[in-house]
Parts: structure tokens; C-alpha cells; sequence
């Protein structure tokens, strides 16, 4: 498999970039090439700082960068050889399998939904991030790529999340839920009583690829046989950054404790590798990036501050996206309910 890695997006790029590409090609001997796509002199000297000369690394020539906090649209516009936008084109021209970028999140979507184009049957693609709960991990479907979505795409996201979780995540029986207000029926905006009752029908119809559990609420996230939890991408993004937020916040607030008395500090000792263990388990670093679904190639999106861990994983989900055939398995399941 070949992935196109934006090399200059993310606050930390290049340093975490190349740090990260060396780790994945040491472990992942099924990656044929992987492209770095920037200012090839700035990427060259980050490749010999940190002894990354795998022969399996191509430096692709990119004069430009999307910043963080310019357009979406109007930067890929005016932007024409930006790192992520000529990334993006060798997926497009087929030399490459999968584009992963950490720098600005709409133009990563945009450059994928506007080069790459959509699968048949896709309205439009939505962003898969994972939250760790008691049984697995749920994906919030979508997580910011479409904040204004309608109803029927929200029936899209299903079948992609639950195709997702089915092939990639090894989920037998996907479980699929609407994000709202109250698990009655009745509970909602007419926005998401009216995804319900089209969610309801498809699972009733016994075509749905997934078991639908109805409206869920904040706690099913984590409490919850929840694989994939669907809300618009304004509801999802809020949802995911207050959760990244609590589990910094709740980090900081047992620090603090601990150091109030020596006994306390005893006992954070001994209980060391519990909170490893959990500190590991939220750590989104752990989880790499989130496969951007429904476009016509395979789109990894990872964190803006990501690590060298990050972009690691984020590596492997590309990887795992590819192998597993997730595009072809989304076009099979919606054609089935066309």
C-alpha cells in the first residue's frame, strides 16, 4: 500500500511528522511507499536529524501551507501547492492509497470531498472519531465535516459508521444511536425526530446493516454498547472537544489532589499502573486520527497536535482502512438499500 502524508500540517509538523513516519515503517512492513509531501529542503533536513533513510520514502515537492486558522475553501483556492492539496492529488491520480493530514481540518475535507469526489451513494462524507467506552470504542458520526447536515445524511452516516466498525474494528453486530436530548422517542428537534423516524423505518424494513438503539444521550457514550453515535457535525465537534477537554481537566484536578498530602501521593504510587492504563485509554495519541467516510479514497484526519505516537497510529488506520476494503463494503451496503 502507498499513503501520501501531509508532512507540514499540525502544529508540531515537521518534527512529529517525520518522528512518527520512521515508527510506522519500522513496524508496518506492508507499506510500500509512503510520500511526505512540503518544502522538500525542510523535510530532507528533518529526514537526516532523525535517521529516517528507509528507501521506502519519497519526498514529494510542496511550496505551500494551509494554516490552521485560514478558509477552508478560499486557501485551497489561492493555495494551489499546498502540502495538503498535492497530497490529496496523488490519491487522486491513483499513485497513492490513502492522504493523512493534522493541519487544518477544513481544507483536509474540502481538498478530499472536491478532488477525491464522493462514493455512489454517498450524500455527503462525515468525520468518524473514536471515544473509548466500557465495551470497545464508539464513533462519533459526524465529527465536523458537515455542521449544517440533513436528516438523509444522517442515514448515510449509519450505514458507513456501522460498515466502519463491522470490517475495521471487527464489530459483529454493530449498534447504532441518535444523539439527543432524552431516549424517548418523542425527545429532539424536529431535526433529529425527523432522522428517528427514517432510522426507525430502515431498521424495521430489516435492511439496516445495524442495530438501531434509538435516541441516546451524553452517558451512553461511554456506558453503553454504543458503536457509532450519530449527530451533525456542529453537535459532534462540540461533543468530542468537551470530551478531549474533561479528560485534560480531570488529569490537572488529580495532580493537584494527590499533592495535598504525602499519604495521597502513597497511594497515587501504588495505583501507578491504573492510571497508565487509563491515561492510555483516552489518550487520543493512542487512536492516531479519524477516517474522514464516504469519500472516494481513503481520508485520515488526525489531531492538530499531534505526536510523533499520533501520526503513528494515524498511519495504521490509513493502513487498516486500505486492507479491510471499507470504500468497496460502503458502496455494497448503500446499493443494498437503494
Amino acid at each position: 500500500m502507498k499513503i501520501a502524508l501531509d508532512a507540514m500540517g499540525g502544529d508540531n509538523a515537521p518534527d512529529v511528522v517525520i518522528r512518527g513516519s520512521k515508527d510506522a515503517l519500522a513496524r508496518q512492513t506492508n507499506i510500500e511507499k509512503l510520500f511526505l509531501v512540503g518544502d522538500e529542503k525542510i523535510i530532507k533536513a528533518e529526514c537526516e536529524k532523525h535517521g529516517l533513510n528507509d528507501r521506502r520514502v519519497q519526498i514529494v515537492h510542496a511550496t505551500e501551507v494551509i494554516a490552521m486558522h485560514e478558509s477552508a475553501l478560499k486557501a485551497l483556492r489561492s493555495k494551489k501547492n499546498s502540502s495538503v492539496s498535492v497530497a490529496t492529488d496523488l490519491v487522486k491520480s491513483g499513485e497513492a492509497d490513502a492522504v493523512i493530514s493534522a493541519g487544518n481540518t477544513g481544507a483536509a475535507v474540502a481538498a478530499a470531498t472536491l478532488k477525491l469526489r464522493l462514493l455512489k451513494g454517498v450524500e455527503r462524507a462525515g468525520i468518524a472519531s473514536p471515544l473509548p467506552n466500557e465495551f470497545g470504542i464508539c464513533n462519533i458520526l459526524d465529527a465536523g465535516a458537515n455542521p449544517e447536515a440533513k436528516p438523509s445524511h444522517l442515514i448515510g452516516y449509519a450505514v458507513m459508521g456501522s460498515v466502519y466498525a463491522k470490517h475495521v474494528l471487527r464489530v459483529a453486530s454493530p449498534s447504532v444511536g441518535l444523539m439527543s436530548n432524552g431516549e424517548e422517542d418523542e425527545k429532539g428537534t424536529s431535526f433529529t425526530k425527523e432522522t428517528f423516524c427514517l432510522l426507525k423505518e430502515l431498521a424495521d424494513s430489516g435492511k439496516a446493516p445495524f442495530e438501531f438503539l434509538g435516541n441516546v444521550e451524553g452517558h451512553d457514550l461511554f456506558q453503553s454498547k454504543l458503536d457509532v453515535c450519530l449527530c451533525d457535525g456542529f453537535t459532534g465537534n462540540i461533543v468530542l472537544k468537551s470530551c478531549e477537554a474533561t479528560a485534560r481537566a480531570m488529569a490537572t484536578w488529580l495532580k493537584i489532589e494527590f499533592k495535598r498530602s504525602p499519604l495521597r501521593l502513597m497511594g497515587a504510587a501504588l495505583g501507578q499502573g491504573a492510571f497508565k492504563a487509563v491515561k492510555d485509554r483516552t489518550n487520543y495519541e493512542s487512536y492516531g486520527g479519524s477516517p474522514l467516510l464516504g469519500v472516494n479514497g481513503v481520508c485520515i484526519i488526525a489531531h492538530g497536535s499531534s505526536s510523533a505516537l499520533a501520526i503513528n497510529n494515524a498511519i495504521r488506520v490509513a493502513s487498516e482502512a486500505i486492507e479491510h476494503r471499507v470504500n468497496p463494503h460502503i458502496e455494497e451496503a448503500l446499493a443494498a438499500l437503494a
